[in-house]
Formats: structure tokens, sequence, C-alpha cells
């Protein structure tokens, strides 16, 4: 027989699993960009987070299939396990372009987009662990600086491609680059995104 109550914090323990392993990967996923050494190993190790990640997520699921009573609203559930997941696809997807193309040669853009990305999952798992800690007030902070985060990558998705432009004569080269920058940029508005559910959570608390 289904359980339809479980412990009501079961939720916000795994959101913080979720958030920490997106830290994990946004770690991984700067020191590959700063060397590119070995870009399928780092691949792999990303793609083992990505598959936790989506046991996670499917716990999640499952769970809010199984509970009557939750911490938080049923679709903030949704959106914010799909939010979060979205922001480790994306560091995947980036890692397995990399990888694909055989890039070998990092640049000052890759660098500063990966620690940009960093940088949000670093405010993504503080603002979780608020929530989990149901100081919703403070999660302002969080969000705020994600905001201020994305709004870089923006300026620093433009930069990159004026420079890629200019200066780059390889037209090969100038459609990977640019679909690689692009990758990295997008990671920046799925960690938005997240803030933009957690801001919504604080709104209807």
């Amino acid at each position: 027989m289904i359980s339809l109550k479980r412990k009501p914090d079961f939720f916000l323990e795994h959101f913080l699993l979720i958030a920490e392993n997106i830290k994990d990967a946004a770690a991984l996923f700067r020191e590959n960009i700063e060397s590119l050494t070995d870009t399928e190993t780092y691949a792999e190790r990303i793609k083992e987070l990505e598959d936790r990640g989506d046991e996670y997520t499917h716990a999640v699921f499952k769970a809010l299939n199984q509970t009557f009573v939750t911490p938080l609203e049923r679709e903030d559930i949704m959106e914010l396990t799909v939010k979060l997941d979205n922001v480790l696809d994306g560091i995947e997807a980036c890692t397995d372009l990399i990888d694909i193309y055989g890039i070998r040669e990092t640049d000052p853009y890759m660098q500063l987009f990966t620690r940009i990305v960093e940088s949000c999952t670093e405010e993504i798992l503080a603002a979780v662990r608020l929530l989990a800690q149901k100081k919703l007030a403070a999660i302002h902070r969080h969000t705020f600086r994600i905001n201020d985060l994305e709004k870089e990558a923006d300026q620093l998705y433009r930069e990159s491609l004026q420079v890629l432009f200019t200066e780059q004569h390889d037209l090969k080269r100038i459609i990977q680059m640019k679909e690689i920058y692009e990758k990295m940029e997008s990671i920046l508005d799925c960690c938005e995104d997240v803030a933009n559910v957690l801001e919504g959570i604080i709104m209807r608390s």
C-alpha cells in the first residue's frame, strides 16, 4: 500500500542534494576549462554527476506523486526541480560539446564564463540551504546576486562574440566557439530561472 505521507522535509533535503551536486559539477566544469587537457575524462565525470542529479530529480517526482502534505506548493516543487535540473543539463551539454569538437585550447572568455557559472551555483546552494531552514527573506540577497551574475554573463557573451568575429578567421573555429559561448551563456540563463522560481516561492509564502 502506498503511503500518502512522508516526512515533510524530504523535498527540502533533496533540493539540497541537487544543489550540492550542481555545485560539484560546476567546479569540475571550471577545472576542465582551465586546462582542457583531458576533456573526455571530465565529460565522463560530469555525466556521472548528471546521472546522480537525474536520480534525485526522479526521487522528488516520485515522492510528489505519493505525498499528500508537502512543505511547498506542489507546482513550486515541480518547477524548482526542473529548473535546477536544467542547470546541470546545461553544464553537461557544454562539456560534451567541447569534447566532441576537440577543443584543446582555452581562452579568457571560456574561463570567465565557467567562473561565473560556479559562482552562480554557489549562490543557488546558499539559497536552497536557506529554503531548507525556512529563512525565506534571507534568500533575496542570493537571488539578486544570481541576477547580477547573469547580467555579467550577457555582457561577456556580447564581448566574446565581438572578439571572435574580429580576430578569428577560421570559419569552422568561429562556428564552434560561437556555439560554445552560447551554451555557456545559456547555463547562466538557467541559473536565473532558478532565482526567479525562488523569488516566486518567497512572494507566495
